[in-house]
């Protein structure tokens, strides 16, 4: 099953220099039963799209709590075992917690399929979304249209080895 693991460039950042996400419990997304009755599809490639995008939003809540990581969403995508990505049925019927699954341990970088890190051109977009994600959470509307504005940004695909040159943004 692919994953979908939320965190910021400083949070790669200690992932690499660590060798491992973690520590574990981690929070993720994938595709759950409540992910795929909410986007009414059968196509696995559309449903791991909108678990993406579900971590993405997870990157901008961990934005919002890290003031001082840089204003790009940042999400690891990393297969593991079925029995590894745990959803639990009570928080599937939160609909902001759509896709949510919890790997017990920590995700060695070894590991990672790819990372998808929003491109420069996002950074405002995003610092905005990470101000108000919160109260676009609490269901405040003028919020949640500036998240969706971060959101109208891809994020840019990477394979594990462009890790490092990511990093100097940090400085």
């Amino acid at each position: 099953m692919r994953v979908y693991i939320p965190t910021t460039l400083s949070g790669l950042a200690e992932a690499h220099e660590a060798g491992e996400l973690g520590p574990g419990p981690l929070d993720a997304y994938a595709v759950t039963p409540g992910l795929r009755e909410w986007y009414l599809s059968d196509d696995l490639e559309e449903l791991e799209y909108a678990a993406l995008t579900r971590a993405a939003q997870g990157s901008l809540r961990h934005l919002a709590a890290d003031p001082k990581a840089p204003r790009r969403r940042v999400v690891v995508a990393v297969d593991v075992p079925d029995a590894a990505a745990v959803a639990d049925p009570d928080r599937g019927l939160d609909p902001s917690l759509l896709g949510a699954v919890r790997l017990a341990g920590p995700v060695a970088l070894a590991d990672v399929a790819a990372v998808h890190v929003d491109g420069k051109d996002a950074e405002a977009d995003v610092l905005a979304a990470a101000e108000v994600v919160g109260a676009a959470d609490a269901g405040d509307d003028d919020a949640r249209f500036t998240v969706d504005g971060a959101e109208d940004h891809e994020l840019l695909w990477y394979a594990t080895q462009e890790i490092p040159s990511l990093l100097p943004d940090l400085g």
